[in-house]
């Protein structure tokens, strides 16, 4: 409920003075105006909303600090209590007294108050215990009733919590526009991959740097030239990432050495953007050893293990029964990744596949899959916290479009 707003304590007192300073004035200057607090001033269907529940409202709502906390916010508050009252009646939901009392414990608990500290405070500034109890009471009851009517209509997936803990409201970022190539260097090559290396890094052509990459890479880029689409610089390796900030446009890096291959990077463009930027806390990912090198053989059943592959756990099942060193699985921080690992998990999404990379002298072909990534700002929260606020977030949206509703059906005539 947007009215549920919580409170710090500074606030609180001085919206309880100033409430309670407005509630003294209007009875002196009005001393006959008790006569009419009962009247109606307005009709909600078959209900009516009188004058004394919306001095009440506006009260309440000058004491919680509410954003407008006016009579007009309070007439509509109140209104759309009245809807919603209306809508758990007709569905026949009735609260106990202790779901009542529960309530009213819990939202004085907002003000770090027991709920008799909250009433007595209410009561200092005008407002009526019985006032906050119906306004408990209309909340509570409309939760439950959404719960009831919608709660089996949201479905939170894995997908999704994994989109929301990667997610961040960060400043602006910058992304870079970079080509790459990977030359492979097993150790009988390793001295002529870096001379081609120091070619190479002698260019500022992009044309040139693409015919290289055709020529040497061996990255799935190698066919688009080596040209990789932008990026967040926060992807990039945190190696990488001052070695682009240093360059100008169509400059290349120097040689950098991983395990068996040379990497080379020619920086195409930069942009600061206004998306927010995510800095991860932890990059899980896998993987699977597959003898052979960069043999055809290797590669073949690479590729076949990539097609049939969606997640990392499906990657089990292509490791049963072989040793266990053959799969690993693993979570770490970006800095801690080794550094052509990292190279490649920057290029991947959640489920893609890098089959570059080798081991052993280049015997082994390493197929690595990116699992996941977990944002640093929500890293302490679990996914059980994460889809809690999600299935919220999606009730919350189908309350409001309720309550839009009932209103757009209602007959509201002010009295």
């Amino acid at each position: 409920m947007r009215e549920m707003t919580t409170m710090n304590s500074i606030g609180w007192i001085r919206g309880l003075a100033m409430a309670a300073s407005v509630a003294i004035a209007a009875v002196q200057a009005h001393p006959l105006a008790a006569q009419s607090l009962f009247d109606p001033v307005v009709k909600v269907n078959d209900d009516v909303i009188t004058e004394y529940e919306l001095q009440q409202r506006e009260r309440f709502l000058k004491l919680l600090n509410a954003p407008g906390a006016n009579r007009a916010a309070a007439r509509e508050a109140l209104i759309e209590d009245r809807l919603r009252a209306q809508a758990t009646e007709a569905a026949g939901l009735e609260l106990t007294a202790e779901g009542i009392e529960a309530g009213m414990t819990e939202f004085a608990a907002r003000a770090n108050l027991s709920k008799e500290e909250f009433i007595r405070a209410l009561a200092q500034g005008g407002v009526s215990e019985e006032s906050f109890r119906d306004f408990v009471s209309v909340g509570t009851a409309w939760r439950e009733l959404i719960r009831a009517r919608y709660g089996n209509r949201v479905q939170i997936s894995e997908a999704e919590i994994d989109r929301a803990l990667a997610a961040t409201s960060g400043a602006s970022g910058i992304r870079v526009l970079v080509s790459e190539i990977i030359i492979p260097a097993p150790p009988p090559r390793a001295a002529e991959a870096q001379a081609i290396a120091e070619r190479i890094a002698a260019t500022t052509s992009e044309a040139q740097f693409s015919a290289f990459a055709r020529e040497y890479s061996a990255t799935a880029s190698r066919d688009r030239g080596g040209r990789l689409d932008w990026q967040q610089l926060t992807n990039l390796p945190p190696v990488l990432r001052p070695l682009l900030l240093e360059l100008a446009p169509g400059e290349v890096t120097q040689p950098i050495s991983i395990p068996n291959a040379v990497a080379l990077f020619q920086l195409r463009g930069i942009e600061e953007t206004s998306a927010p930027t995510a800095e991860y806390a932890a990059i899980e990912y896998a993987t699977l050893a597959i003898a052979g090198g960069r043999s055809a053989a290797a590669l073949s059943q690479a590729a076949s293990v990539a097609a049939r592959v969606d997640v990392c756990d499906d990657l089990y099942g292509v490791a049963k029964g072989q040793p266990p060193e053959v799969l690993t699985r693993t979570s770490q921080a970006p800095g801690d990744i080794p550094q052509d690992i990292a190279m490649e998990l920057s290029k991947l999404d959640a489920g893609e596949i890098s089959t570059v990379l080798t081991r052993g002298a280049g015997e082994t072909l390493l197929l690595v899959m990116l699992c996941g990534r977990t944002a640093a700002i929500n890293q302490e929260a679990s996914r059980e916290d994460i889809a809690g606020n999600l299935r919220q977030s999606r009730l919350a949206a189908f309350a409001d479009s309720l309550i839009a509703q009932l209103r757009a059906d209602a007959r509201i005539v002010d009295q």
